[in-house]
């Protein structure tokens, strides 16, 4: 065994033994005074004759119990968690300075200069949300030691007593602690959150040999890695900052006490190893040097994303304009303090995973590093599984840090899809948080919103229990299962709700039931609803009695032999008056660029909340105002919404439209037949020709309404409602089905058909002419020229055929009594002419504009064009 190598003594013990040789007082008394604990048992007093002789044979003596003796600490090195060692080092140096006699010059030394009493406490710091954070006050700075406990300078040491004095420090430095040579940077402020964040530096004394300055100053940045990380840790494991984060602290946290056990190890080499030395430590260290950098390196990156280190003033102004997230607090009742509400300026979550992510795709060729970061993602990403694995499996989030890639809007509930026409519990109640999404989630994103949405309305409706626990799925995101169990997750979902919409609540039928009310469908229920209700229709909006109409309606609907006495959910059709046109309003809408085909909902926004008071509104009859509204029950009310219950309006309101035209035509023909003036052949042949345009007119005018019915009913409606019908069933080309639970379903998603409803809807308006601004102009003057030219002709203008007509007027049975009138018949042939040309010219320009559109818009309109040029063609 090597002999123990001689280390140098502490500063404290050479002044004692130095003023123990000057005073007659023993070296190893000296000894003791220094060393509380000693076990010495050599007192036996030396005789002052041999003092001389015995020095170099003392000197050795206390060199080596030194070694014997444990190290004894500097009183500035304390522990956080050491809150009462204060009152133990102020006992501690009041013994080491009065332990035994000196000599009477050095007491008189230091009655003249009396050092300030050494007295070090710790006290607690503030509560915070972090529940493993150290509330024991920073030790003391070494700056404010007694002159008394100053170690003695380097420079007086020789290379080996430097070294031995490094080392020593070293160990307290590498936990964060102050040694007694190496300190902290006057700069460094341990209160300071920002300064402990950031790392303490520590500087050398001088007098250090340069070799050795070389190699401590290397080490040290392990030091301030250290330091750095411990408050890293604190902070970040703070409430604010979500699970993710905190999972992420409690990995490093694991890595530094594998550090301080390190430290442990290396503190026993050096107690037993007298060959341990400055480049043996550094050796040790290199290894954990480097983990300690990437994780400091890593902790800084994720300190300044949350504007704890370096925070620009810009930056700072902007916290609060994050608008959504304060009106979704307001809405929760929240307070506008900055506790209350999730800062944009928080990284967590998933911005976290995909730092991490980044970090190992750049470190990638590194080993050691990328099975540091491997380590921390898979660990960091198991809380956020756990949240996956709820939305995914139970279609419930359980987020309460609000860092899940889905957010949830708890204010929209499905109560709102009543009166919602703008879809949004289905759009808004859950949305994906973009800059959130980690980059393992990039390419399924929207399965992981669809598959939770799906099963949220499943569960709602009672379809899954979300008391059984979430089983066999992958808990980290390197799990090779990871994308196999979204895959999964959202088909299931979407075959349970489709399995939910198309067999238990019966969207076929509905859709059928739809089609009979609001396109007229077999139809003879309502035309009979129209005979009973006309006394009442023909009033003004305003004054039309809505209770009778749907008492009416309820009657006719339960009428025996119809086709709607076997609907099972007549119930849900309510009658209702809508103030507005139809035609002002798809005016209004459409009269700059038209609808949007991406964004219909936007326009169709301001279809329930028209401007009041204008001038059309008070002339309005029932029957323009008449329009129908469906009363859909959840889960059905996603796919048949507000938004598409508002579309069937439109197109009910206008085949309605061109119903009551078509049967006011054709009662002003019943009503021609019955009158004496239109029926007797006047000997007036002006009067006979008159009468032969006005039929003429008439019979265009029915035929243009007819052919404009029939291509919107079955040109339109019918051919788009087959291929519905066809894509809901699979049953077209690109359909295909699936057996789940034994049964046969569409392989298709829910979205998908409630985007086809949709489109269908759209595709009908657009054909039906009722999207473009030109032909709503041109179809409206020429609806209007018809309405007026039907009054006209009705009962009044037989009276006037009568006085324009000298047979009639001459014979006093038929005569009203006033009597020929020769002028008559020329006012008639100018007010027909002016129908005549009206009607003629808007029809040629309705005619081009079907051509224009039908080669830019849809093809379809070709048909309509084709058969009105027969109405076009002169006699």
């Amino acid at each position: 065994m090597n002999p123990p190598r001689p280390r140098v003594a502490s500063s404290r013990v050479a002044d004692a033994e130095e003023a123990g040789l000057r005073g007659g007082t023993a070296p190893l008394q000296a000894e003791n005074m220094d060393h509380r604990g000693s076990t010495s048992t050599q007192k036996s007093k030396v005789p002052r004759e041999h003092v001389t002789s015995e020095k170099r044979t003392e000197r050795v003596v206390i060199q080596t119990k030194e070694k014997m003796q444990g190290r004894t600490r500097n009183p500035v090195r304390e522990s956080p968690s050491a809150g009462n060692r204060g009152e133990g080092d102020k006992s501690r140096s009041r013994r080491a300075n009065t332990a035994g006699p000196l000599s009477p010059n050095l007491r008189k030394k230091e009655k003249e200069t009396p050092d300030a009493p050494w007295n070090p406490h710790a006290s607690l710091m503030p509560y915070t949300t972090a529940p493993l954070a150290s509330r024991v006050s920073v030790p003391p700075l070494s700056s404010t030691l007694p002159q008394s406990l100053q170690p003695k300078p380097l420079r007086d040491l020789s290379t080996d007593a430097q070294e031995k004095a490094i080392l020593e420090d070293l160990l307290f430095v590498f936990m964060g602690f102050e040694g007694q040579y190496i300190q902290y940077q006057a700069q460094y402020d341990p209160t300071a959150e920002k300064d402990r964040l950031t790392g303490p530096a520590f500087q050398l004394p001088s007098g250090l040999d340069p070799t050795l300055r070389d190699l401590t100053r290397s080490m040290l940045k392990m030091a301030t890695h250290y330091s750095a990380l411990e408050a890293f840790v604190e902070v970040q494991s703070r409430a604010e900052y979500g699970a993710v984060s905190h999972a992420l602290c409690a990995t490093i946290r694991k890595l530094l006490k594998d550090y301080l056990i390190l430290v442990a190890q290396l503190e026993t080499q050096l107690l037993n190893n007298p060959n341990f030395t400055l480049h043996v430590l550094h050796l040790h260290t290199m290894p954990t040097s480097q983990c300690l950098a990437q994780l400091y390196s890593l902790g800084q990156e994720l300190l300044r994303r949350n504007g704890l280190l370096d925070q620009d003033i810009d930056e700072s102004i902007d916290d609060f304009d994050d608008v959504d997230n304060i009106l979704e607090q307001l809405r929760e009742g929240g307070d506008l303090i900055p506790g209350a509400m999730s800062s944009k300026k928080i990284c967590k979550g998933g911005n976290v995973l995909r730092l991490l992510t980044e970090r190992l795709a750049t470190f990638s060729g590194d080993p050691t590093t990328k099975a540091l970061l491997e380590t921390l993602l898979r660990e960091s990403s198991r809380p956020y599984m756990t949240m996956l694995n709820e939305w995914l499996h139970h279609g419930v989030i359980k987020d309460p840090h609000a860092e899940f890639l889905v957010k949830e809007q708890k204010w929209i509930k499905r109560e709102k899809l009543e009166e919602d026409y703008t879809d949004e519990y289905w759009e808004k109640r859950y949305t994906i948080r973009d800059n959130e999404v980690p980059p393992q989630l990039d390419s399924v994103r929207d399965k992981v919103l669809l598959a939770g949405k799906y099963l949220n309305v499943v569960r709602e409706c009672g379809g899954v229990d979300v008391s059984k626990a979430v089983k066999d799925v992958p808990k980290t995101f390197d799990d090779p299962r990871f994308l196999e169990n979204v895959n999964a997750a959202y088909t299931y979902a979407n075959a349970s709700l489709l399995n939910l919409l198309l067999t238990k609540n019966s969207l076929t039928t509905r859709f059928r039931s739809l089609k009979h009310y609001f396109f007229l469908d077999r139809s003879d229920f309502f035309s009979y609803f129209l005979e009973l209700g006309a006394s009442e229709l023909r009033k003004p909006a305003k004054n039309v009695n809505e209770s009778k109409l749907q008492s009416l309606l309820d009657l006719v609907l339960r009428q025996p032999g119809s086709i709607a006495a076997q609907d099972p959910f007549k119930e849900d059709v309510k009658v209702r008056m809508n103030k507005i046109g139809l035609t002002k309003w798809l005016m209004q809408v459409v009269s700059v660029s038209g609808i949007d085909q991406d964004n219909p909902e936007a326009a169709l926004e301001k279809y329930q909340a028209p401007q009041a008071g204008s001038e059309d509104d008070k002339d309005i009859v029932g029957f323009d105002a008449l329009e129908l509204d469906y009363t859909v029950p959840f889960p059905l009310s996603l796919v048949i919404s507000r938004k598409t219950v508002l579309r069937y309006q439109l197109i009910f309101r206008h085949l309605l439209s061109l119903r009551h035209l078509e049967s006011m035509l054709s009662s002003a023909w019943l009503d021609q037949s019955k009158i004496l003036g239109w029926r007797h052949k006047s000997t007036d042949r002006r009067l006979e020709l008159w009468k032969r345009r006005a039929w003429n007119l008439r019979a265009k005018m029915l035929v243009f309404i007819q052919q404009l019915l029939y291509f919107c009913t079955a040109e339109v409606v019918e051919p788009n409602w087959q291929s519905l019908m066809d894509r809901v069933n699979g049953t077209d080309a690109d359909g295909s089905e699936v057996t789940v639970n034994g049964t046969k379903q569409v392989n298709r998603t829910v979205d998908e058909l409630m985007q086809d409803h949709v489109d269908f809807l759209d595709t009908c308006l657009k054909e039906c002419m009722l999207t473009q601004a030109k032909l709503l102009k041109i179809h409206s003057k020429l609806l209007t020229c018809c309405t007026m030219f039907a009054s006209w002709t009705a009962a009044p203008l037989g009276r006037a055929l009568i006085s324009a007509d000298p047979g009639l007027s001459a014979n006093p049975a038929t005569s009203d009594g006033r009597g020929y009138d020769p002028a008559r018949i020329g006012k008639l042939e100018d007010t027909l002419k002016r129908y005549e040309d009206h009607f003629g010219r808007h029809l040629r320009i309705l005619m081009d504009s079907l051509n224009y559109f039908a080669a830019t818009e849809s093809v379809v309109l070709l048909k309509l064009a084709h058969a009105l040029s027969s109405i076009s063609k002169e006699d």
